[in-house]
């Protein structure tokens, strides 16, 4: 047989068992192996090996995609020196992903601005790397959500949908009374329980969260699975923004009108 005809029985191989990263480069590998007197065995890893590469750089697009991060947030952009009372080890160790394999949960608790969703971004990015499956949503959003799938007799489905993320990121809890929409919260809270893992940034201390559940037993029953098997961050310190705010102002040249 010919090249040619050798050369495009590996195109539809390819192809057919969805081996984009070999079809890219076997070309390429077959020439190298030619030149420099690779083996049979030496090419084949290397084909594998760039297939496995493409798999990975592929998985790792999608994942990012369906996560909905608002912005591209990682630790080597946070200035840990601006809350020294939050543990950088901790946080490092997080990102590890671990705790979503154990199915363990995260609260980031703290004022308005202290980098609570720039860290809740960083640990989701660092899990999607790891091979985790996330997904980063508003409170506010989510409950709009869970009170349209359920005006619409589709809720246990709705929550299903959400199995298939490893960790989900609840944003901003407590900014906003949850009215009607805090026991479809809690309804999707329980549902994951000890099935997934929730990191929850939020600006209230837990004393406070009856403020926007408006019920204590429920908000006690909330409390009680997601502080179970959990981490706790408290962001103790200045807003944040406002620092890295003045910090760009400064670079530009641009000072604070008083």
């Amino acid at each position: 047989m010919s090249e040619n005809i050798y050369t495009g029985m590996i195109e539809i191989y390819c192809k057919e068992l969805r081996m984009p990263g070999l079809r890219r480069v076997y070309s390429a590998l077959a020439r190298e192996a030619l030149d420099n007197n690779h083996s049979p065995l030496q090419f084949l890893s290397a084909c594998l090996s760039e297939e496995l590469t493409s798999r990975q750089q592929s998985r790792l697009q999608t994942y990012t995609q369906q996560a909905k991060f608002p912005a591209q947030k990682t630790f080597q952009d946070f200035d840990f020196t601006s809350i020294p009372s939050l543990p950088k080890p901790k946080l490092l160790s997080l990102a590890e992903g671990n705790f979503i394999r154990d199915k363990e949960n995260v609260v980031c608790m703290g004022g308005s601005g202290t980098g609570k969703t720039h860290v809740s971004i960083s640990i989701g990015l660092a899990a999607i790397s790891a091979g985790y499956r996330v997904r980063f949503i508003p409170v506010m959003q989510l409950i709009q959500e869970l009170l349209q799938a359920e005006a619409e007799y589709r809720l246990p489905r709705y929550l299903r949908a959400w199995d298939k993320f490893d960790l989900v990121i609840l944003d901003e809890l407590g900014y906003v009374s949850l009215a009607q929409g805090g026991p479809l919260l809690f309804q999707f809270c329980a549902d994951r329980y000890e099935k997934g893992s929730i990191l929850i940034t939020t600006n209230l201390e837990f004393a406070r969260w009856t403020d926007v559940f408006h019920d204590a037993t429920l908000t006690t029953a909330l409390l009680d699975r997601l502080t179970h098997r959990s981490h706790i961050l408290v962001f103790d310190g200045d807003s944040y923004r406002f620092k890295e705010s003045q910090r760009r102002q400064r670079s530009t040249g641009m000072g604070v009108v008083q």
